[in-house]
């Protein structure tokens, strides 16, 4: 009964799959394309607009992070953070390159990625999921899933889970309000 059980669910599993590559033709699985460490989302209190997700994110082939989308908040964008004469800029950019085989680091202070509008409060120990959308030099477009554990500060590595597998949504992309803090 045990291995019937397990059949059908794997049957399940590859019918989704199909179903999932029917419906979006233009879109590869990349689960695994890209390798993710570290990642999490700075916690955010009750009042809060936004805050940042962090990782370090290593490519097996080039890529262009170009969007990212969370069922988290309104608004979620790539950010570059730095130095302007004395003063130090933020500002979403339009993609992040990933060069093949090199690690590319999502810090504060840094690139990061950006949740403003957010929908209900992220204590610490809760969860946030995440999808990364890439595109290699082709233009094939690619996501990975991920679920990040939220955090007040930089969780040690070996508490990180690298991709989760729960699903993302898709959320629109309002414009950017420029007023928020880390």
């Amino acid at each position: 009964m045990t291995f019937f059980l397990a059949l059908q669910r794997t049957t399940a599993c590859a019918a989704s799959v199909c179903a999932l590559a029917l419906l979006a033709p233009g879109v590869a699985a990349a689960q695994g394309a890209v390798q993710v460490q570290g990642a999490w989302v700075r916690t955010a209190v009750p009042g809060q607009p936004g805050t940042g997700a962090f990782m370090t994110l290593t490519a097996r082939e080039s890529l262009r992070l170009v969007r990212i989308s969370t069922p988290a908040a309104a608004v979620a964008e790539v950010h570059q953070m730095k130095m302007d004469g004395n003063v130090m800029t933020m500002r979403p950019i339009s993609a992040l390159d990933l060069p093949a085989g090199r690690t590319v680091e999502l810090k504060p202070a840094g690139y990061h990625l950006m949740l403003t509008e957010l929908k209900q409060p992220l204590p610490p120990g809760s969860s946030v999921q995440l999808t990364l959308h890439f595109k290699n030099a082709q233009g094939v477009e690619s996501q990975q899933l991920l679920t990040l554990p939220v955090a007040a500060t930089a969780p040690r590595a070996a508490d990180t889970p690298a991709a989760g597998k729960a699903p993302a949504m898709p959320v629109p992309h309002g414009p950017h309000s420029g007023d928020h803090k880390h």
